[in-house]
């Protein structure tokens, strides 16, 4: 019997996402200098499948900002934000995220499970990451960076607000080009985790302003300790 079109779809996107994952591990590993050129057939023949998720996974990645297009040329490695992109990221993080968990307190028991089992997600991902041998940690970065934009997103969905969600999602594409100039020994992940719990303990007690709070002091230091990790 024949496959249908939908599994075959299916098929087909579960191997593209692998592909997808597997280069941003090699982009986050340092692997390629900012401008390197990113062969599709050299690719294909490194990872042993068709050209075509290859070429999937490099138009995913282009929403990212990881990698650019260019005509005639191809894909190549990004150059990371700019101290001036990042400033502003952190800004527009600010007032969309802010706003969002100030929107919560109308979903509150709905919100307050699927935000702690998220934060757990979070701090078990920390973990790892930090126990992580050399050779894995830019898998690991990434697993961790998954799980602490879960948390974010877990809000972000049951702020009452899809449009909120919908401009944190964006921004959320480029942040992954921070992550090329992050410090892989760095203490952020601990930090966040720590700061994540404050803006949970205060939405479990209801005080959705405190968390409000919590939540603008959290972006405030993720954007000077990723400030300070990009003039190192």
């Amino acid at each position: 019997m024949e496959p249908t079109a939908s599994a075959l779809g299916f098929s087909r996107r579960i191997l593209r996402d692998e592909v997808y994952d597997y280069i941003v591990d090699l982009l986050l590993s340092g692997n390629f200098e900012p401008g390197a050129a990113l062969n599709i057939d050299s690719l294909s023949r490194q990872l042993e499948v068709s050209p075509t998720p290859i070429r999937e996974a490099l138009v995913q990645l282009e929403h990212t900002g990881l990698v650019q297009r260019v005509a005639l040329k191809g894909y190549r490695v990004a150059p990371p934000l700019s101290r001036g992109q990042m400033e502003e990221l952190f800004d527009a993080r600010a007032i969309v995220e802010v706003a969002a968990v100030e929107r919560t307190s109308a979903d509150l028991d709905s919100l307050l499970p699927a935000l702690i089992e998220a934060h757990e997600e979070h701090r078990q991902a920390a973990i790892l990451f930090q126990e992580a041998d050399p050779a894995e940690r830019a898998a690991g970065y990434r697993r961790y960076f998954e799980a602490d934009w879960k948390f974010h997103e877990t809000i972000l969905r049951k702020c009452g607000n899809r449009y909120l969600h919908q401009m944190a999602q964006t921004a959320s594409t480029h942040s992954h080009r921070m992550r090329q100039s992050a410090t892989r020994g760095s203490n952020d992940t601990a930090l966040a985790v720590t700061e994540h719990q404050a803006v949970l303990d205060r939405l479990a007690r209801g005080d959705v302003a405190g968390a409000a709070r919590a939540m603008k002091e959290h972006i405030a230091n993720a954007r000077t300790r990723a400030l300070t990790e990009a003039a190192d």
